[in-house]
């Protein structure tokens, strides 16, 4: 996905996990997936340079949708799909 259609998405649910350490944005990812109906978007926002690793990991290893993440002002606005 472009910037652009990253900056477009609502999501449905934002998980703040700023000021967490590895593996705590994951965790929180984790559970605020659980928050959003299948086809719907959460958003992560993370200060920890591993998230933009980790949540695609896990997002395939689950079978959700990894779209991309943008950078913010000292963090990261990351966006995945609930597939099932």
């Amino acid at each position: 996905m472009t910037t652009q259609d990253l900056n477009s998405i609502e999501a449905a649910s934002v998980v703040d996990a700023r000021g967490s350490a590895c593996p705590g944005p994951l965790l929180e990812a984790k559970k605020g997936i659980g928050t959003v109906k299948v086809g719907e978007t959460l958003e992560i926002r993370s200060n920890d340079s591993g998230t933009r690793n980790d949540i695609p990991i896990w997002a395939k290893k689950v079978g959700h949708e990894y779209l991309g993440y943008l950078e913010a002002e000292g963090y990261d606005r990351i966006f995945v799909v609930r597939k099932k």
